[in-house]
């Protein structure tokens, strides 16, 4: 089993989480938290495989928090999945970058959340195989990582797995849609940057794109995330 700590300042939410969580094969909630405090304390003293970590926290935030434990030795393995009601660029950032598996943005639905914990899963399952040999190939190394998906296209040369996903939160973080200067506002990219990552979305059918008129000038193409 895999063990669950559910971090979230809202008891309720973190009712409903917890049953999510008890409901999928595989998983246990051993506690929950209402703070980052509490959450530090629990992850030291019960030691979860995963921790489930809310952002807005009433003492200290769930960044705050992600980074203490990739500080400390004894809870720097542990996985931490966020999930938050927090949608700008930073916060979704800081998370990619301080280790976090994943980013779910509230509210979801218990088929999203399944979808995640069952990615925990199969990857403790590969790194469990792969413990037990002298070494592992390069496929089984991508495999681990996340670099083969089944239907996903290979980046063009020039591009990183980690900036694409940067690019990614950002359109899907604005539904209305993003230019490529605006995008690279909030990504922090270069604007050929940025829009040689959102033309590669257009081009493996993972974005649309669409003509925003103004008053004067050109049309400007505006990116759109397909849900």
């Amino acid at each position: 089993m895999i063990r669950v700590l559910v971090v979230d300042d809202d008891f309720m939410v973190a009712k409903v989480h917890s049953g999510y969580v008890n409901r999928t094969p595989g998983f246990t909630v051993i506690a929950t938290a209402h703070s980052g405090a509490e959450a530090l304390r629990l992850v030291r003293d019960e030691k979860p495989d995963l921790v489930l970590l809310d952002i807005y926290l009433p003492d200290i935030d769930g960044l705050t928090v992600l980074r203490e434990l990739r500080a400390a030795p004894a809870t720097v393995d542990t996985d931490v999945i966020v999930i938050t009601a927090a949608r700008d660029v930073e916060t979704i950032r800081s998370s990619l970058r301080g280790g976090a598996l994943h980013y779910l943005i509230k509210p979801f639905s218990y088929t999203a959340l399944r979808d995640q914990l069952d990615r925990v899963g199969s990857l403790h399952r590969k790194l469990a195989r792969l413990s037990a040999r002298p070494a592992a190939a390069q496929h089984e190394v991508d495999d681990v990582f996340g670099t083969r998906r089944p239907g996903t296209a290979p980046l063009p040369k020039g591009l990183t797995t980690q900036t694409a996903e940067l690019v990614k939160a950002a359109l899907t973080a604005h539904p209305e849609g993003l230019s490529a200067t605006e995008c690279a506002h909030e990504t922090r990219l270069s604007r050929p940057s940025a829009r040689r990552y959102l033309e590669h979305f257009v081009d493996t059918g993972q974005a649309d794109v669409r003509l925003r008129y103004g008053n004067t000038g050109r049309p400007e193409r505006q990116y759109h995330w397909r849900s």
